[in-house]
């Protein structure tokens, strides 16, 4: 069996070997250099226009990749409806400085009683001589000048007013409460007039709002409405030591056109 490998046609020349292929002639000597440049010409041109494939699809495989990325990012999406958004209540955390409070002082303990001293049997007391005969002379007790007048009776101290204590006083009902109480003014919506009021005020120990005081103005307008809704709430009151006591607290009310 005839296998020339130096000519390139092992495969041909395998398969003459068992009679599935013709025998084809076998040109012997070695390529001429005409047909190998040909055959390199040939190999650079499609080298050359598979390059040229290879740059058009790259390309436009990044002109459609950028696009569908902007596109991505233009794209706008819209609900179907209204979306109505309700903002959930925010509990109003107040950060003051904590103050000590006054210590109460205990009285100290009664001295103890002095022990009893035996007096012996045989001890007797020298007897007084009282004078019997004796009578009150009206001239001289009217010469004793009359008592001093009793001291008046001093008022009690006001009630301590604390800033921070063992448990602050709460709304009752919450914020809900407090924006049914307040109404926005027509006049202010009319002209556009929102903003945030600050009031300051002391809770008595019945849960009662008093001494009510705008420390952040907005609006006299605002200022009223914000003013006369928090006299109509009611709190559970703060307690030190499990007792109720008068606190000062700062209530943020907001008014917004939204």
């Amino acid at each position: 069996m005839n296998r020339p490998f130096l000519v390139g046609r092992f495969l041909p020349a395998h398969a003459t070997g068992f009679g599935k292929l013709p025998k084809t002639p076998i040109t012997k000597g070695a390529i001429p250099v005409e047909t190998l440049e040909a055959r390199f010409n040939e190999r650079s041109v499609t080298y050359r226009k598979r390059n040229v494939q290879y740059l058009i699809f790259g390309q436009m495989g990044m002109l459609l990749a950028l696009s569908m990325t902007i596109g991505a990012f233009n794209l706008r999406i819209t609900l179907a409806g209204d979306a109505n958004f309700v903002a959930p209540d925010q509990e109003i955390v107040q950060m003051e400085e904590m103050i000590q409070t006054a210590q109460i002082q205990k009285p100290p303990p009664p001295p103890r009683p002095p022990v009893p001293v035996e007096v012996p049997d045989d001890t007797t007391l020298d007897e007084a001589d009282l004078d019997l005969d004796a009578f009150l002379d009206m001239e001289i007790a009217s010469d004793i000048p009359p008592p001093p007048p009793a001291p008046a009776i001093e008022a009690d101290d006001e009630e301590e007013i604390f800033m921070v204590v063992e448990q602050m006083p709460v709304i009752k009902g919450g914020l809900k409460q407090l924006y049914k109480y307040v109404e926005y003014p027509k006049i202010a919506q009319k002209t556009g007039i929102e903003g945030t009021v600050v009031v300051k005020l002391v809770v008595s120990p019945e849960g009662k709002p008093t001494q009510l005081e705008v420390i952040k103005s907005v609006h006299k307008v605002l200022d009223d409405a914000a003013v006369a809704g928090i006299l109509q709430l009611e709190f559970e009151p703060a307690r030190q030591r499990s007792r109720a006591v008068s606190v000062w607290i700062s209530i943020p009310v907001v008014f917004d056109l939204k």
